[in-house]
This record gives structure tokens, C-alpha cells and sequence, in this order.
């Protein structure tokens, strides 16, 4: 049988909204719910638990904190007469439920400082364990323990080591974070075991200071208090497989992000070639599938960030989560940044991001689970604090509309600066408000039909290009062969704007941002293009180019 919870406004208070959703959210976890009304006398509410005898009894009071002594005195007593158990809740501003916990026999209490994220570990039996067990110490046992609400996740790491460790400490005890994403400096991703090549001039550049294994476990020690955040780590540029190693048996990484495309020649952010980064890559994403260890390829949004039309992250998408399934990945986290390239129009963004998730959710099975994670493209903040607050909060209302598993918070102040663990516990708090919003809400604006329209749109061209390429490298395995996607990349089938061209990436990428849109242009004419006419002027002078080349 469903546990039945009994909900209630009492006295003569006649704000229902809270105890109200606080059942839809019980009645979400499989509770059998039933509701008084407002201004339940306290007569009335004891005749209806005797009648029906709930699990749970969840009362309001949000009026003068003076006038709910007598009717907690009142409820105090009767409860105590009762022949059966029945475990009680409260909800109401924090001066009433301060005086609510005086009274010793309420499980919970929410006093409007707590999160929706409470309300459902207190509904699934856990807001008493404080354990790490009962926040979930991987990826895939938290998410089960919040989902539908989001995990959070939160790019940290000060130029201080000493500052980072504090901080990461303070973060914890807050209680904000689910997910400690630690960010090292350049000299950490590149030189870690080849400390002679660090440049002092660039030390805690970009990120924490990461020198020795023993700087890994102080920062993981630090995370076990609060609720326990999950740790990640930046994949590093060189020596990718010890790297990867030495983050798993030092802060449990959560999960990897590793590129297919970047972090090499073609970034200036390592200097691989991008044939060798990428056959690592794919590699060090099998690493990870081995041992069981989720993975994230973090593809598309890098191409939107150097101003790729639409079209090629929407693909790149696809072929990342593809390259996962190939290589064993069982549970895929397909990152999501909106607001990127700047310039989208919200409506227009959104499109892309659920083509990008339809195309990607296309591949799941019984051995390929994907977990969505968003996040608010950096271009979109403004310096101001308090305009970035907003642009923060209106960014995450249109990430839930895809109803995430994991948020990434960009920090407000990412436009000025690195966040300070304050800044990130402040972020987060905001995100957490649109959250607490927009949870049970069913958007309408993704039926919205001039999204549906760019979506549809999106996904024939997306597929029009997958289906080139395919046809151009028939016999190998296409979208998994590093060959074959290094080759696609240097004729600029797979282009952005950004990508230095010289006589090895021969692309002829622009791009304009129109009708809120990011679309492919002719480079001669500056008209729009669509996937077939890009692609066959690429051919065409591929072809042309090499003919000349043989003739030379």
C-alpha cells in the first residue's frame, strides 16, 4: 500500500502553496496525498488522522510566530493520545519554524532557507542520514538519489593552493554542490610529471596549483564533510593516461571529460597533432569504460565557441556520444552549454539544444545510458555582478527546460574573475531558486513551433552531414575512426571559424548570426548556405586543389 501523507494550513492561516507542493512532490515519490485546505482547525485536523490514519502529517503556519504556540501546544497533546504512530512535518517562515523546533516531534521542518532537493531526501527516507552513502558517492547513485532534481556542479580552483583546500572545504559544509569540478593551472595539465618544464611566471594561471599526488588527496579530504560533493578533475594535455590514473586513486574522479578535437595543435592548448590527440583520446575514453568510470566528451560546445554554425556541434554531438558506445562507455554525460555562440537568441538556442539531445538519446540502450548536463555559455555574463546574477537565473530557467540530470553553475563572477568559494555557494543558491520554480513545471515553450521548426531543421541538416561523411569513407568504420574525423576536420567537412587555416586545415568556415540563429555562409558571396551546397564547394575545391597539387 502507499504511504499516505495528510496535508494541512492550520489555524487561521490561509497560505496553501507551500504544504501544497510540498504533496505534489510527495505524490511525484509514490505517496497517496491528502489535503484539508486552509485554516484547518486543529479539531478538524485530528478527526481526519484518526479517520485516516497517514504516514506522515505535514502542517503550515506562516503568520505572527507568537500564534502558533497554542496550536503546537494543541497538536502536541492530541498526538501523544493517538493509538498508532504518525511522524509529522512543518512548513513556515524561519521565525515560526524556529519555534516549531522547539517542540521536538517534527522529522522536518522547512523554514524557506531549505531547497526542493531536501524536501525529497526528507520523502525518500534519507534527510536523517547524513552519510555519504546517503548523498550517493559516485555519478550514477547520486543522481538517482536527487533526480528530478539536478545535480550541481561547479567549475573551483584559486591560484592559492592553501586558499583552494579552505575553500573547497567551506563549499562543503554548505551544502550547495553535489559535484567539485577542481580546476588546475596550465603548468598542472601540461607539466604535472615533468615539473623542470613549469614556468614559474605561470604558475596558478588559469587554476589551482596542483604540484604533487599528495595536494590531490588534501583537496579530497577536504570535501568529506557537509554532503559530501563528488571531485573531478580537468583531463590533462600531456601524459593523459598516467594523468587520468593519478585522479582516480586520488580524488575517486567522478567522471572524465576528455575532447576528441582540442587540447592539441588545433587550440594552441597543447602540442600534439591532432591526429595523435585524438586516437589518445579515444584510447583514454576506452581507459575509463573499463574500469567503469563515467565519461563526458566535451565536443560540441568547443566548436560553438569558435563560431561553427549550429549544424556542426548538433553533429558533433552525435558523433561524440557515438564514439563513447563504440569504445564501452556505459553511462555518457553529453554536456549542453547554452548561450553559446553568443549571439543566439534564446528561443533559437534552445532549438539547437534539443536537436543536440534527441540526436544523442537516439543511441540509448541497455548498455548506453546518457545523462544530460547543462551549463550557461561564458560569453553570455556581463562584468556587472548584479546583471550576471540575472543573465545566471534566466539561462538556468531555459536549462530546465531539457530537464537535466546534472547543472553546471557558471559562477557570476566568471566575467571578472575565478570564483571564490563564496561566490560559488552564492551561485549555486540562485541557481537553486529557479530550480525550486520550475521543477514540476511542463515548459511549453519547447512546443513552441518556431523551436520545433529550427529543431527539425537542425536534425535534417545535422543528419545530411553524418550521412556525407558516411558516404565519403564507405569502407571504414566513419564516425569512430580517427582518420577519417582528423581527415573531415582538415578539408573543413567539419569547420569552425576560429580554426587557423594553413595548407593542412584547408576550411572555408563564416558564419553570421541571423534570425537569432548561427548559419554557414558562402565565402565568396556571404549568402547563407545549406549542409549540401557547404559541403559541395568544399568538394569541389578539395578535388580542385588536389588535381593541382598532382599537376605540380
Amino acid at each position: 500500500m502507499k504511504k499516505t501523507i495528510l496535508g494541512a494550513s492550520i489555524g487561521n492561516c490561509v497560505h496553501v502553496a507551500g504544504v501544497i507542493h510540498f504533496l505534489s512532490l510527495a505524490s511525484d515519490e509514490g505517496y497517496h496525498t491528502e489535503f484539508l485546505g486552509p485554516a484547518t482547525s486543529i479539531e478538524k485536523l485530528f478527526e481526519a488522522i484518526y479517520r485516516i490514519q497517514p504516514t506522515i502529517v505535514a502542517v503550515s503556519y506562516r503568520l505572527t510566530p507568537e500564534n502558533v504556540r497554542p496550536l503546537l501546544d494543541d497538536i502536541n497533546r492530541r498526538r501523544k493520545m493517538l493509538p498508532f504512530n504518525v511522524r509529522w512535518e512543518f512548513g513556515g517562515t524561519k521565525p515560526v519554524a524556529d519555534i516549531a523546533m522547539e517542540y521536538g516531534f517534527f522529522e522536518f521542518i522547512s523554514d524557506g532557507y531549505d531547497d526542493i532537493n531536501d524536501s525529497i531526501r526528507y520523502l525518500r527516507g534519507n534527510i536523517a542520514d547524513d552519510s555519504p552513502q546517503s548523498y550517493g558517492t559516485d555519478l550514477n547513485s547520486r543522481i538517482q538519489a536527487n533526480y528530478p532534481y539536478p545535480i550541481l556542479r561547479h567549475h573551483y580552483g584559486r591560484p592559492s593552493l592553501e586558499e583552494t583546500i579552505a575553500g573547497v572545504k567551506e563549499i562543503s559544509q554548505a551544502k550547495v554542490l553535489d559535484v567539485i569540478s577542481l580546476g588546475p593551472d596550465q603548468n598542472a595539465q601540461d607539466s604535472f610529471f615533468h615539473p623542470e618544464r613549469m614556468k614559474d611566471e605561470f604558475s596558478g594561471a588559469g587554476g589551482v596549483p596542483i604540484r604533487t599526488r599528495q595536494d590531490l588527496l588534501r583537496l579530497k579530504q577536504a570535501s568529506q564533510c557537509g554532503n559530501y560533493p563528488l571531485m573531478r578533475c580537468y583531463s590533462g594535455t600531456e601524459d593523459v593516461f598516467q594523468y587520468a590514473e593519478m585522479l582516480v586513486d586520488t580524488i575517486d574522479n567522478a567522471w572524465a571529460a576528455i575532447p576528441l578535437c582540442w587540447y592539441n595543435e588545433l587550440d594552441g592548448r597543447g602540442s600534439r597533432p591532432l591526429e595523435v590527440s585524438m586516437a589518445e583520446a579515444q584510447r583514454l575514453i576506452k581507459w575509463h569504460a573499463d574500469r567503469g568510470i563515467p565519461v563526458e566528451i566535451n565536443e560540441p560546445h568547443h566548436w560553438g565557441l569558435r563560431d561553427a554554425h549550429d549544424v556542426i556541434p548538433v553533429a558533433m554531438a552525435y558523433i561524440s556520444a557515438y564514439n563513447a558506445k563504440k569504445l564501452g562507455v556505459k553511462y555518457y554525460v553529453s554536456q549542453y552549454m547554452f548561450n553559446n555562440p553568443n549571439g543566439l537568441s534564446f528561443s533559437m538556442d534552445l532549438a539547437k539544444i534539443l536537436a543536440m539531445v534527441e540526436i544523442v538519446e537516439s543511441l540509448e540502450d541497455d548498455t548506453f545510458h546518457v545523462y544530460r548536463e547543462t551549463r550557461a555559455g561564458l560569453a553570455l555574463f556581463n562584468a556587472n555582478p548584479d546583471v550576471a546574477k540575472g543573465q545566471l537565473a534566466a539561462s538556468t530557467f531555459m536549462q530546465m527546460a531539457v530537464r537535466p540530470h546534472i547543472m553546471h553553475v557558471v559562477g557570476f563572477c566568471e566575467a571578472d574573475h575565478a570564483a571564490k568559494a563564496q561566490e560559488v555557494i552564492e551561485s549555486c543558491n540562485i541557481v537553486k531558486g529557479v530550480i525550486r520554480h520550475t521543477l514540476s513545471d511542463e515548459f511549453s515553450i519547447a512546443k513552441d513551433p518556431a523551436i520545433v521548426k529550427r529543431k527539425e531543421e537542425l536534425l535534417r541538416e545535422a543528419g545530411y552531414l553524418l550521412d556525407f561523411i558516411r558516404r565519403e569513407y564507405p569502407y571504414r568504420e566513419t564516425l569512430a575512426d580517427t582518420e577519417v574525423l582528423c581527415d573531415c576536420v582538415k578539408r573543413g567537412y567539419i569547420d569552425a571559424v576560429h580554426i587557423t587555416k594553413n595548407n593542412k586545415y584547408r576550411g572555408t568556415m563564416k558564419t553570421k548570426i541571423i534570425g537569432g540563429k548561427c548559419i554557414a555562409c558562402n565565402p565568396d558571396t556571404g549568402e547563407a548556405v545549406t549542409e549540401r551546397e557547404r559541403l559541395s564547394l568544399l568538394k569541389d575545391a578539395y578535388i580542385s586543389d588536389t588535381r593541382e597539387r598532382k599537376a605540380l
